[in-house]
């Protein structure tokens, strides 16, 4: 657990920049974060030496310069690093989304079928997904759980979507005799 407060504006630009630095894994030049967050880049510039202060970015200089989210940015965001993920497949609307990492599948309400809802959290960029979309999650490495829904809410601060459960399949294994 990370002993750094953020807060949800800081919260919201760091995630940002560790979405856009997994994509390219270049320094982001900060008007690239502020058209993310849909800020001023004036704006990203102060928020960046706060956030320089307390250790959870470094400064690029140069023409090819920017920012780069260190370690702690990413403990500060309890955003797991692994060296080689297991792959739950993720599509919108029908099309797969590369460029995203489903971290958890948090169930809520399963005693109560009509307002079951699965909480996805991801690792990269989710600006495109909206209210309403449909979205399908899994078959997952071990269960093999694959989750239809349509999109109830959305957390951007955090990375989550919150899914309103249309199907949901895990299927049994056959006993072995």
């Amino acid at each position: 657990m990370s002993s750094i407060e953020l807060t949800p504006s800081q919260k919201k630009i760091l995630r940002a920049l560790t979405n856009l630095h997994k994509e390219s894994e270049d320094a982001i030049k900060g008007e690239d974060i502020a058209e993310q967050v849909d800020r001023n880049p004036g704006t990203i510039r102060n928020q960046m030496q706060s956030l320089k202060a307390l250790q959870l970015v470094e400064g690029v200089p140069g023409p090819k310069g920017g920012y780069k989210p260190t370690a702690a940015a990413f403990e500060a965001l309890e955003i797991q690093q692994m060296d080689d993920p297991a792959s739950v497949p993720i599509e919108h609307e029908g099309e797969p989304i590369t460029d995203v990492i489903v971290e958890e599948i948090d169930l809520s309400s399963v005693h109560h079928p009509e307002l079951c809802r699965a909480e996805i959290h991801l690792q990269g960029a989710i600006s495109g997904i909206h209210e309403d979309d449909a979205v399908t999650v899994g078959p997952t490495p071990l269960s093999k759980l694959l989750i239809d829904g349509r999109v109830d809410g959305k957390d951007d601060t955090n990375n989550i979507l919150i899914l309103r459960i249309e199907d949901m399949v895990a299927p049994a294994e056959e006993a072995a005799h």
